[in-house]
């Protein structure tokens, strides 16, 4: 198992790339904080679930990203636990699609503040524990989006780039610490946010573009957040790995 008596911290672990990760995570004899906006009786039964499955130990975090006050109170709530944290997956995002023009900087703003300010507020909690054991991994789940842009979400790629440009000023803060800071840059994902987001015209016409011929699924992505928060990544940080068929 390569994570074992390792302690993760998840958001956005409800569904999608968080929900493959927790699980691959658990199989791999990880500890997790389950961070979701809403402790539903669905994601109690997953959470019950996957530690029948795999005998770990995960406790549920109630942290919504769009209340600073909440991710503050969370964090809090984490390290009371006294847990020594080794891993922190930054996955939780929400999307916003508009042209640039049609673009309200409201709207930018809110979603600024779930897909990158609360999760850097949530860093700069994690990261006390971390530095304190000289010893960590940190991965954001960015977008290829990012790196190559995409008409119609503006909004979306600049909070995904921010998380890219963040992970690259990290690595060189914390590599003296021994924390390894990573990005994660999926393609197009099956997922209910994206596949929300995306008519199936425009799902297939990407799936036909891409040198395999297909989409992301969600363990695509989980299976690369496993090697980053592994000993087989260990002289890897600073970078932005694309999980996009080749796109």
């Amino acid at each position: 198992m390569l994570l074992k008596n390792k302690t993760a911290v998840i958001t956005g672990s409800n569904r999608g790339i968080g929900k493959e990760i927790l699980r691959l995570f658990s199989q791999n004899g990880a500890n997790i904080f389950a961070c979701t906006r809403d402790l539903t009786e669905e994601f109690n039964n997953l959470i019950k679930q996957t530690q029948k499955d795999f005998s770990n130990t995960i406790i549920p975090i109630k942290m919504d990203l769009a209340d600073e006050n909440s991710v503050k109170k969370a964090s809090k709530e984490i390290l009371s636990e006294k847990a020594n944290i080794d891993i922190l997956i930054n996955n939780a995002g929400s999307i916003q699609t508009s042209l640039f023009q049609m673009t309200s900087i409201k709207k930018m703003k809110e979603l600024f503040e779930i897909n990158f300010f609360s999760q850097t507020i949530l860093t700069q909690f994690i990261i006390k524990s971390m530095i304190k054991n000289k010893c960590g991994s940190i991965i954001n789940i960015s977008s290829n989006s990012a790196i190559d842009g995409n008409e119609g979400r503006s909004s979306y790629v600049s909070t995904k780039a921010a998380m890219i440009s963040q992970a690259r000023v990290l690595s060189r803060e914390l590599g003296p610490s021994n924390i390894r800071v990573n990005t994660i840059a999926p393609g197009l994902t099956n997922t209910d946010m994206m596949i929300q987001n995306t008519t199936k015209e425009v799902i297939d016409e990407i799936a036909l573009k891409t040198p395999l011929r297909k989409i992301a699924e969600p363990k695509d992505i989980a299976n690369v957040a496993l090697f980053l928060s592994s000993a087989l990544s260990g002289h890897i940080t600073g970078q932005t790995i694309r999980v996009d068929g080749g796109i």
